[in-house]
C-alpha cells in the first residue's frame, strides 16, 4: 500500500524534474548554459555533447563564453551552433566562442510564455495519466480482495493528495518561468 504511494510520488516527482529541464532550455534573454545542453559536436567521429568537451562560461548576463578543452574543434563546435535551432550566432575569436543572447521582443516573450503554458499543460497531463495508473492498480488490488473498502477509500485520497501536490508545484514552477519571461 504504501509501496503504491511511495512509487506514485517519485514518479510525479520526475515529471516535475523533467518540466524544470524544459523550462531550463526555453531562452529567456538571459545567458544560460542549459542553452547548450541539446548541442553535439562531431568530434572525431562520434557526436559529443558540448558540455562534455567544452567549458561554458557566463562572463555577463547576456553572455555565454564557450572554451573548448581542444583549441582545434573551435570550428566545429562553431558549426554545430549554427546547425542548431538555437538561433544565435557564434562569434569565434581563435581561442573561445561568445554567443550573445539577443534581447527578447514583447511578441517572443509572449510565445515564449505560451510555450511555457503548454509544457506545463503536458507535465500535468502526465501527473494525471501517474494517479489514474495508480487508481487503476488501487482498483485491481480491491478486486482481488488485497484491500478492503476502507483502505481502497484512504489509499485513494492519499493518491490524490499526492496529485495535488504535484500540480500545484507545476502551477509555482510556470508561474516562476513566466514572470522571468515577460520581466524586462
Amino acid at each position: 500500500m504504501a509501496d503504491l504511494k511511495q512509487a506514485t510520488k517519485e514518479k510525479m516527482k520526475k515529471a516535475e524534474e523533467s518540466l524544470q529541464r524544459e523550462f531550463g532550455q526555453v531562452r529567456a534573454g538571459r545567458a544560460n548554459a542549459s542553452l547548450l545542453d541539446r548541442i553535439s559536436v562531431n568530434y572525431y567521429g562520434a557526436p559529443t555533447p558540448l558540455n562534455q568537451m567544452a567549458s561554458i562560461n557566463i562572463p555577463e548576463a547576456r553572455v555565454l563564453m564557450i572554451t573548448p578543452f581542444d583549441k582545434s574543434i573551435l570550428q566545429d563546435v562553431e558549426k554545430a551552433i549554427l546547425a542548431s535551432d538555437l538561433g544565435i550566432s557564434p562569434a569565434n575569436d581563435g581561442n573561445v566562442i561568445r554567443l550573445v543572447i539577443p534581447q527578447l521582443t514583447e511578441d517572443r516573450r509572449k510565445e515564449l510564455a505560451k510555450e511555457v503554458k503548454k509544457l506545463a499543460e503536458n507535465a500535468k497531463i502526465a501527473v494525471r495519466n501517474i494517479r489514474r495508473d495508480a487508481m487503476d492498480e488501487i482498483k485491481s488490488q480491491k478486486n482481488s480482495n488485497q484491500l478492503t473498502e476502507d483502505d481502497q477509500r484512504d489509499l485513494e485520497k492519499e493518491i490524490q493528495n499526492v496529485t495535488d501536490q504535484s500540480i500545484k508545484n507545476i502551477d509555482n514552477l510556470t508561474a516562476e518561468k513566466e514572470k522571468e519571461l515577460l520581466e524586462v
